[in-house]
């Protein structure tokens, strides 16, 4: 009887409240080490998941079953695989006709740019999260990067933003990325993702607390912005949308962000299977105490020029900035020993074979090569000069300081931006200037300037008109195709001198000494071998 009274008891107590499971996002770990990678540091997302029971007051086969598992032993599921890109969730989504249009866009016409961004994503955002956990920035922000440039780090467009955030250049000095010839820090991934992380924050403490408003800001402007507000007496995006104020680039700008969180937070439901992600990039950063050529750089450390100059796309030209003592340098994990001991060797003179003089009044090539101590003959042939009479003002003349010169520092004067497009548009009878900057999301005031067209109204149906929208990306030169260094052990024939042989396989002289341990005087004999790290695009 007792018995009976505790199970009616039981019974009448209802059901045993079912526990969630529970999902702890752990930002990345950043430690201090001396190789550091583009992202290394992978985002660690660890599930805790509490035993969740749910138990009818009717069946008394499920109560028994329970109690006959839980008297046993533990059920160990199998651990869910990891995403294959990094996804918190600290940023904010909404359901907005925008957004569902955007997504839409990404998995059906635009399917293929949208992977293609997402591929390269695997390269760079665990780092950016890196530092955006550090700045305190939600980590999901990462992925306005793509929205700005693909995670292309060498983007350009045509209002001159640069590099994966697309700072213009005012905005890039406020954070402390330096812009000259030789370099343009807004390329540089971490040093731009820091500046972005900081600008980001700067705008949500601006806008309230408002993480909306503060991304519609970092593409519009925060006066903009605010213009847009007191306009609308609304402090809801979505509001603002609706009105005249922010352009219609500016109005999508938030939802593609919200669109590109949607998919990559489930790829696998939207279609992207099988993304070839890139992989980090793993290296080391090093001082270099003066100006330096990369192609000595890439020599000492066994690689080719381009995979130096593609780990440190912030340098325009050939070479560290001049009158820069200690720039910081990436190089491949794993070469740093190697470049110290290297390094060591090389005297200062040697580390610089070329000087750029810009041409100025009175000069002559004649002065120049006596000032430089070199040949009227190398200058020429090395800047194909066709009419060496007649310099033109304001030229960049790349100087050979030391024998056996190639014309890497010309080819390096074309900076290696990648450039955005004007879209132009063709005028239709009934076009009018407000009808099209209503349709590209502009000012009518910057058809204007853009098309030169003053203060006139006028246009005529088929004239072609630049518009703001950026197009294909086009690449301002082209890449040199070159491997790994190998080395090569060259027999000296009777004529020989340091300068031909560096000549015949695009080597410095200076470093023809370094690798045989030669003196600066020291006399070739036929028959003698000479070891040479050659570029494998040129091999004798």
């Amino acid at each position: 009887m007792k018995s009976l009274f505790l199970l009616l008891l039981f019974l009448l107590g209802g059901c045993w409240p079912a526990i969630q499971p529970q999902v702890k996002h752990v930002a990345p770990a950043v430690e201090d080490i001396s190789v550091v990678a583009v992202s290394e540091v992978a985002p660690v997302i660890v599930e805790i998941a509490t035993e969740a029971t749910e138990i009818s007051d009717t069946d008394d086969g499920l109560l028994s079953t329970v109690e006959t598992i839980a008297a046993t032993e533990p059920v160990i599921e199998e651990p869910a695989l990891p995403a294959p890109l990094p996804y918190y969730g600290d940023f904010p989504l909404s359901d907005h006709r925008r957004v569902d249009k955007l997504r839409k866009f990404y998995t059906g016409n635009g399917r293929k740019t949208f992977g293609l961004w997402l591929e390269r994503a695997g390269r760079y955002v665990p780092g950016i999260q890196e530092i955006f956990a550090e700045e305190g920035v939600p980590l999901d922000l990462a992925y306005l990067a793509m929205i700005e440039s693909g995670f292309n780090v060498r983007a350009y467009s045509w209002a001159h933003a640069a590099g994966p955030w697309q700072f213009i250049e005012s905005t890039g000095k406020f954070y402390g990325l330096k812009n000259d010839w030789w370099r343009d820090d807004r390329c540089d991934i971490e040093k731009s993702t820091r500046a972005a992380a900081r600008h980001l924050k700067y705008l949500y403490s601006r806008f309230d607390g408002d993480w909306y408003l503060a991304v519609a800001a970092y593409n519009a402007g925060g006066g903009k912005v605010r213009k847009a507000i007191k306009s609308s007496k609304s402090r809801d995006f979505w509001i603002l949308t609706e009105g005249k104020i922010l352009r219609e680039e500016t109005r999508n700008y938030l939802p593609k962000l919200l669109a590109a969180l949607e998919i990559v937070s489930d790829l696998d439901a939207h279609g992207f299977t099988g993304l070839n992600l890139a992989e980090p990039v793993a290296y080391e950063t090093v001082l270099i105490p003066t100006t330096t050529d990369l192609e000595i750089i890439a020599q000492f450390c066994n690689v080719s020029y381009d995979e130096i100059k593609a780990l440190n796309p912030e340098l325009k030209r050939w070479c560290t900035p001049p009158g820069e003592a200690n720039f910081r340098l990436k190089i491949p994990a794993g070469t740093g020993a190697q470049l110290e001991r290297l390094y060591a060797g090389l005297s200062p003179s040697q580390r610089a074979s070329y000087h750029r003089h810009q041409v100025k009044r009175g000069d002559t090539l004649l002065a120049l090569a006596n000032k430089y101590r070199i040949q009227v003959a190398d200058i020429v042939t090395l800047n194909k000069i066709n009419n060496p009479r007649a310099l033109q003002l304001g030229t960049n003349l790349i100087l050979p300081l030391k024998e056996g010169f190639t014309r890497l520092p010309v080819d390096e004067l074309a900076d290696g931006y990648v450039r955005s497009k004007r879209r132009t548009y063709t005028v239709r009878e009934g076009d009018s200037l407000w009808t099209i900057a209503t349709r590209f999301g502009v000012t009518e005031k910057q058809l204007r300037v853009w098309n030169r067209l003053g203060w006139s109204n006028l246009i005529r149906p088929g004239q072609k008109l630049a518009v703001s929208k950026t197009g294909q990306r086009t690449v301002t030169k082209v890449a040199r195709k070159t491997g790994p260094a190998k080395k090569v052990v060259y027999q000296v024939r009777p004529g020989d001198t340091l300068w031909g042989i560096g000549r015949q396989f695009e080597v410095e002289t200076g470093m023809i000494r370094l690798w045989n341990h030669l003196s600066s005087g020291n006399i070739l004999h036929p028959g003698q071998k000479l070891t040479l790290m050659v570029p494998t695009r040129r091999q004798g």
